[in-house]
């Protein structure tokens, strides 16, 4: 009796470590995992999430964020628009006389519900604990600034221990400010990580990063050999045709090696630039190019974003920077609907052994608003033409004597056959259709593996 005893709390208490351990970094360091299994980062950065919708609201979202094949929301505990200010949407803030020692019960049980909606519809959050203007406040927050080393600690432990037994997060520091040269930021952001590793029960229980504001080296510039610090993620901002490939690559290659991802790439009907009188505003083609250019330099996953729904835009709520759409409509912006094929193009090949390589192109060196960028695995290319220029590619560099090939468009999955041919020498490749707005991926393949055509 006794020893059956003990093989069931084993049992239990193995299971414990396997829920504690459910996102994890892949062997070779350039992806994460999921139970085991590669996981795609699909986001959506919705920061208010947790602070100005209800519950029926969030529960709309998020059924369509998982319908449009999203996997991983971007929310924020103590939101930017004055979240410790403003109550949410039952009247409750998320602080007791904003003491981050002192966190309002009721305020996180509607966190709590969102965040086991999410996992319900399989969505995962990416959560961050508070927006960067609770450190410093700056032109962009509403501050108080309320966090120091001694209460980032026990806050960032008390939201790790509450959260440590849900599968569905991923914790994410930090919150679109970068730590000042001169101050304590940095030990207050380092603080906060070692509370969540604390409340979470160790290192090797969650996977913890920072979202930066633009800048050269992302969240690496300042913690990349923190022992809390799994994966790099960047802001590359909102301006069109940012040169995303070059601090991917970058970070792709920094020792020791850390996944990478960009949290925050241009938005969606976005001023450009933060002027929309001079500039206008983004588009689908605007957002396409920076995520395909992301996955394929280098990036584990990539996330999107919409101006109009990070804020939760509604006749309810002051505007920021003159959104257009509310956000209930604006969930089915275009390229909103279009996530889903480059999702379906990373998931139709295996993962784990794509690397970026643009030494497969001659054409290797363009600008961003034309860019050719190139990834393989072991056995397949993808050539991403972001006007559909030609190219030429550098056969023998996968598997096989033979080849097959097809083009395949971020715009609505339309694939196009492109031929079978020697895997040796050069040939030159070009897309159906080119000019502004026509970008195309190239898949080629080893032919002996007969991978779908997607």
């Amino acid at each position: 009796m006794k020893k059956i005893l003990f093989t069931i709390v084993s049992f239990a208490v193995f299971a414990q470590v396997l829920v504690a351990q459910s996102f994890t970094v892949s062997a070779n360091k350039r992806y994460i995992l999921k139970e085991g299994k590669p996981f795609v980062w699909v986001g959506d950065t919705a920061w208010e999430l947790f602070h100005r919708l209800d519950r029926e609201e969030a529960t709309f979202y998020l059924g369509k964020r998982a319908v449009q094949g999203f996997t991983i929301i971007q929310a924020v505990a103590l939101a930017e628009m004055d979240g410790i200010n403003k109550p949410n949407a039952y009247g409750e803030k998320p602080l007791i006389d904003n003491d981050p020692t002192k966190p309002n019960e009721a305020y996180f049980k509607h966190v709590d519900f969102i965040i086991d909606k999410a996992n319900e519809l399989g969505l995962n959050i990416g959560l961050l604990p508070t927006w960067g203007d609770k450190v410093f406040k700056d032109k962009w927050g509403t501050g108080p600034e309320i966090l120091d080393e001694k209460n980032a600690k026990i806050y960032g432990k008390w939201i790790a221990n509450r959260y440590k037994n849900r599968t569905n997060i991923i914790w994410v520091m930090g919150g679109d400010r970068n730590p000042r040269i001169g101050t304590s930021d940095e030990a207050i952001w380092n603080a906060m990580a070692a509370g969540v590793v604390e409340g979470l029960g160790g290192n090797d229980k969650g996977l913890l990063t920072f979202h930066p504001q633009p800048n050269k080296e992302g969240s690496s510039e300042w913690f990349h050999d923190e022992a809390w610090f799994d994966f790099n993620m960047f802001q590359t901002g909102h301006c069109r045709d940012a040169a995303v490939f070059d601090r991917i690559q970058g970070s792709y290659e920094r020792i020791p090696i850390k996944p990478v991802i960009d949290g925050e790439p241009i938005y969606e009907d976005h001023p450009v630039c933060f002027n929309a009188n001079e500039n206008g505003t983004t588009n689908a083609y605007d957002v396409r190019k920076a995520i395909y250019l992301d996955v394929f330099a280098g990036a584990f996953g990539f996330t999107y974003g919409c101006h109009d729904i990070w804020q939760m835009y509604s006749p309810k709520i002051e505007a920021v920077n003159g959104p257009k759409t509310y956000w209930h409509f604006a969930l089915d912006l275009p390229a909103a609907k279009q996530v889903k094929y480059l999702k379906k193009l990373i998931e139709s090949r295996p993962i784990l052994d794509r690397i970026p390589d643009q030494s497969l192109i001659l054409e290797n060196n363009l600008m961003a608003y034309e860019r050719i960028q190139a990834t393989r695995g072991n056995d397949y290319v993808f050539v991403y033409s972001v006007m559909g220029k030609s190219f030429t590619l550098q056969l023998g560099k996968i598997s096989g004597q033979q080849c097959s090939a097809f083009w395949f468009s971020p715009r609505n999955g339309e694939v196009k056959d492109a031929g079978k041919f020697e895997n040796k020498g050069t040939k030159v490749f070009t897309p159906p259709s080119s000019g502004y707005g026509q970008d195309w991926v190239l898949v080629v393949d080893d032919e002996q593996k007969k991978y779908a055509r997607l």
